[in-house]
């Protein structure tokens, strides 16, 4: 009987196309992304799409320990948490890690949020410090001066607010010894689900660890990223998406990390066609722009080699629409959601041996 009942879980198990991976999930978030840096420690690691400027990957990863340490300066201990109130930037993505190091936890959002959703928000993670620009300081300023909440900005600190720099400029050499279990919390997201109210997702340094290596890891990787490729940052870092299949993956891949503010169509193909884009993450709101721009043809858009689409379905007519704008990459949907880390479902197309697929599959 016992055997009978085996059997038929057996049966039920449905195994990916994709041979089995190992995972490393025993390592802390910070150590998976940077375990194979000595091979890219020279390399782009974000480009600050804005000014140019390079940060390489030995120099992004030095400065997140001296993050780690002023944070730890500050008074920020293991398991409490950072907010991250910030536009895409180099700075969103060193905070992040330096969290990740101190053993602290980050929860990020929407700079455009009302004071109301942002204080909401910092109070219900119990963030110990909010780091963002001074033109949003007045919609935080109140709660943090009530809420006895340290404010930084990465850009000119108004009266009351301490800067970036005071962590970059630590010492790594002091941070004190953390032990991180791997179902420590290291990143605190909110999502609205289905309904209702925005509600805090804790993902642990395992789970995300988990997804990434089931993205870019592996003899037949579902997502196929090489240290020569550069990878387009334009959706917002404060959502899964972004920080998990953009920023998590291309670290651990050793991808040069292209980071664009804001969306605008011409400034994006432009980007593209200065640093030789090659991966295009992106969602339909940018699939429809890019469709209907007439600006295209006078930019050369040959080096991507992948268009990936998620967020929201894409449909057929629009798929075909965009695959005539970059006829040389692989065109696929993603499926995900913030409360599974996020990746359920990718396109096989994108795999280093890929596998034909449907228009519209994901």
């Amino acid at each position: 009987m016992a055997s009978e009942a085996l059997q038929q879980q057996q049966e039920i198990i449905y195994r990916s196309k994709l041979p089995d991976i190992y995972i490393p999930k025993h390592l802390p978030l910070h150590s998976y992304c940077f375990e194979n840096i000595a091979k890219v420690a020279t390399r782009p690691c974000l480009i600050n799409g804005g000014t140019g400027e390079v940060y390489t990957y030995a120099e992004v990863e030095l400065t997140a320990r001296r993050i780690a340490c002023g944070l730890n300066n500050l008074g920020v201990n293991q398991g409490e948490v950072i907010m991250l109130l910030l536009p895409n930037s180099p700075e969103f993505v060193l905070a992040f890690l330096g969290a990740s190091f101190r053993g602290a936890v980050a929860t990020a959002a929407n700079p455009f949020f009302t004071p109301a959703e942002i204080s909401k928000q910092a109070k219900a993670s119990k963030a110990k410090i909010i780091i963002t620009q001074a033109c949003y300081v007045d919609k935080v300023r109140e709660f943090g001066e009530e809420n006895e909440v340290k404010l930084m900005c990465i850009d000119s600190a108004p009266d009351g607010c301490l800067h970036f720099s005071q962590l970059i400029q630590s010492d790594e050499n002091d941070l004190p010894q953390v032990e991180i279990d791997p179902d420590d919390v290291v990143a605190l997201l909110y999502s609205s689900g289905t309904m209702g109210l925005p509600k805090g997702v804790m993902l642990t340094h395992k789970g995300l660890v988990t997804s990434v290596a089931q993205q870019v890891d592996g003899e037949n990787p579902n997502l196929y990223f090489h240290s020569e490729d550069v990878i387009l940052c334009v959706l917002p870092m404060f959502h899964i998406y972004a920080l998990n299949s953009i920023i998590l993956c291309g670290l651990r891949a050793g991808v040069a990390i292209l980071i664009m503010q804001k969306f605008e169509i011409g400034k994006l193909l432009q980007l593209i066609q200065r640093h030789k884009v090659t991966i295009a993450p992106i969602v339909p709101p940018i699939v429809l722009a890019i469709a209907k721009s007439t600006e295209t043809d006078k930019y050369d858009l040959s080096s991507v080699r992948m268009v990936k689409s998620g967020a929201a379905p894409l449909g057929k007519e629009l798929e075909d629409a965009v695959r005539a704008k970059f006829p040389g990459a692989k065109l696929g949907q993603g499926y995900g959601m913030t409360e599974a880390g996020p990746v359920l479902a990718m396109s096989l197309g994108f795999a280093k041996e890929p596998f034909e697929v449907k228009s519209g599959a994901s």
